[in-house]
């Protein structure tokens, strides 16, 4: 199956022509605060209203990170409902006297059980709504009940598509907002880190998902994250931004400091690009055999290439276009064969993976900075490989399943071979308790629910 877009409808942004366009500006600030253990957080909560302070002097919307009140490692900390309630008062009081949008993470109850929340105060301090995280990470499970809802939030300011920390891997989530009439996703977060490299800390969404989140929907993206640790043994990587909404980084927080990034927004009623229809694949059977060699070109395959294929120990050969070698591979483990349409939707590969599908090759169309990183999170929010036959500059390329570039051709280097190891799309495990497969079919039936 070929998909192909005429270039003006392909690109991953593009204008439907009955927009109305009515652009707005909106002034918007993330605090990057230092962890502070929720037993500590009466003694930060001084701290933390002073940066909010400081920041809605020049701002129309403040964004706080994931679990400022009281803290996101609740471990075995207390939940001091009236303690939390008294802080957000500090910040309604904020609110009303700066005509401030304010969200913040906080720790909610709701039918006797907990909820890692976001909070949004109007500018006349009201509560313009509380959202619940989806998507639960690791020891989230431990404490705390999943949302069950995928709303935007109105306020005075416009509609804010809210996302708290690994909301942002699920694709589907930023989708439904946006369609839902969200003007921007803003995300208070707490993006950790390993530390495997103390002078770079990484993180997979604040180096990429982040920005690619804002592109492929076509909204701005605000994301307020936390610096330091908690409890000695969850590190965070700081790296707050805001990201406009053709995915460019307006500005990012340093890793280790608090800091109050600003700028301004452009929101207009332009509508992303969505694929008008969404492949339902029938269902494969999943791959489990051992890994296998594949090599890959940009170019028609030569005409040694079995003999090559026999001199670098590979099975598979695959090149654009080429139907007859794709099917084979295709019989091997399930293939998906898309183009631009499916890959500029974030939605496009779900249903191919919920299917079984293992490898999505992407033979794009269009000459665009974005193929890659696009490539890299389709690949790693959906634990699939993903090879690109990039024709505008003549560049075939591979991603496992971590998102990562594992082979490419490039200048004279024309046939370039990789390992593809099935059993690793059947790990789809990203943390302890927390599973790709289990989020993304959790996250249809939300958004399938007719509420």
């Amino acid at each position: 199956m070929r998909n192909r877009l005429p270039a003006a409808q392909g690109r991953l942004r593009c204008r439907h022509e009955a927009d109305t366009f009515m652009a707005r500006s909106i002034r918007v600030a993330a605090v990057q605060l230092r962890a502070h253990d929720p037993h500590d957080f009466q003694r930060s909560l001084g701290t933390i209203v002073d940066a909010a302070t400081r920041a809605a002097k020049n701002a129309d919307l403040v964004v706080l990170p994931e679990g400022t009140f009281p803290g996101y490692v609740l471990a075995g900390a207390r939940f001091d409902e009236a303690a939390i309630d008294g802080a957000l008062d500090r910040l309604r009081d904020l609110a009303r006297a700066t005509g401030t949008v304010i969200v913040t993470g906080a720790v909610t109850q709701s039918d006797g059980s907990l909820r890692n929340s976001a909070i949004v105060i109007d500018t006349n301090g009201s509560t313009a709504g509380c959202v619940d995280k989806v998507f639960l990470w690791h020891f989230d499970r431990l404490w705390f009940e999943p949302g069950d809802r995928i709303a935007p939030v109105d306020t005075a300011i416009g509609k804010l598509g809210i996302m708290i920390c690994a909301d942002g891997r699920i694709p589907t989530i930023a989708r439904a907002l946006v369609d839902r009439g969200a003007e921007m996703l803003v995300m208070p977060t707490a993006w950790v880190t390993t530390g495997r490299n103390p002078r770079a800390l990484e993180n997979v969404q604040a180096d990429l998902l982040a920005r690619v989140r804002a592109r492929e929907n076509g909204v701005p993206f605000v994301a307020a994250n936390k610096c330091g640790t908690e409890l000695g043994m969850v590190a965070y990587c700081g790296k707050s931004q805001i990201v406009g909404a053709g995915g460019e980084t307006l500005s990012i927080a340093c890793e280790g400091d608090p800091q109050t990034l600003e700028a301004v927004l452009t929101l207009d009623s332009a509508r992303p690009y969505r694929a008008a229809t969404l492949a339902a694949p029938a269902r494969r059977a999943a791959a489990r055999g051992l890994p296998l060699r594949l090599a890959i070109s940009a170019d028609s395959l030569p005409s040694d290439v079995d003999a090559r294929l026999t001199l670098l120990d590979d099975a598979y050969a695959l090149a654009p276009f080429d139907d007859v070698r794709l099917a084979l591979l295709d019989r091997a483990i399930p293939t998906a064969n898309v183009g631009d349409a499916e890959m500029s939707d974030p939605a496009g590969l779900v249903g191919y993976r919920r299917a079984g599908y293992a490898l999505a090759v992407w033979t794009a169309g269009e000459r665009s900075a974005w193929t890659e990183p696009i490539a890299r999170a389709r690949a790693l929010e959906l634990r699939m490989y993903v090879i690109v036959f990039d024709n505008a500059v003549r560049r075939a390329f591979a991603v496992d399943p971590d998102g990562n570039v594992i082979a490419g051709t490039f200048e004279g280097y024309r046939l370039a071979s990789f390992s593809l190891d099935p059993r690793r799309t059947m790990e789809t495990a990203v943390a302890p308790g927390t599973d790709i497969a289990d989020g993304l079919q959790r996250v249809d039936a939300i958004v399938d629910r007719k509420d």
